[in-house]
């Protein structure tokens, strides 16, 4: 499977990257900001897209209702350290298969993508 990790923060999109390394995925690409995430979703068009919200250029919801008007399948799961309940919800009536709050633990990460993608796999 097909992974884009799109975060402002390139100590997010690291670790992010070092937590699904071990998954069953090729990571093809990184994005820090909404323009250079558009541009590498519509080439790749990845099967699972961890998106954060706030960012420069163009912000995750904006992202979101694109990317899936481009790919309606993909599995994206949003990052945001904004816990702001009422942004989480507008993502998942948009289309987003879940929200993980920052700062999040490996476990936690794993647990969310296994979810939006319907795995109930025992991780040790």
């Amino acid at each position: 499977m097909k992974l884009l990790i799109v975060d402002d923060s390139h100590i997010m999109q690291r670790a992010i990257g070092k937590y699904l390394e071990n998954d069953h995925f090729t990571l093809v690409g990184s994005a820090s900001d909404g323009e250079a995430a558009m541009q590498m979703f519509s080439q790749y068009l990845p099967d699972v897209v961890t998106l954060d919200i706030t960012m420069p250029k163009m912000d995750g919801l904006t992202c979101l209702e694109k990317m899936l008007s481009l790919k309606p399948d993909a599995k994206i799961l949003i990052v945001s350290a904004l816990k702001d309940s009422i942004t989480g919800l507008q993502a998942l009536k948009k289309g987003a298969k879940g929200f993980l709050a920052k700062p999040f633990t490996a476990a936690e990460l794993q647990n969310e993508i296994d979810e939006i993608l319907g795995q109930m796999n025992d991780r040790n």
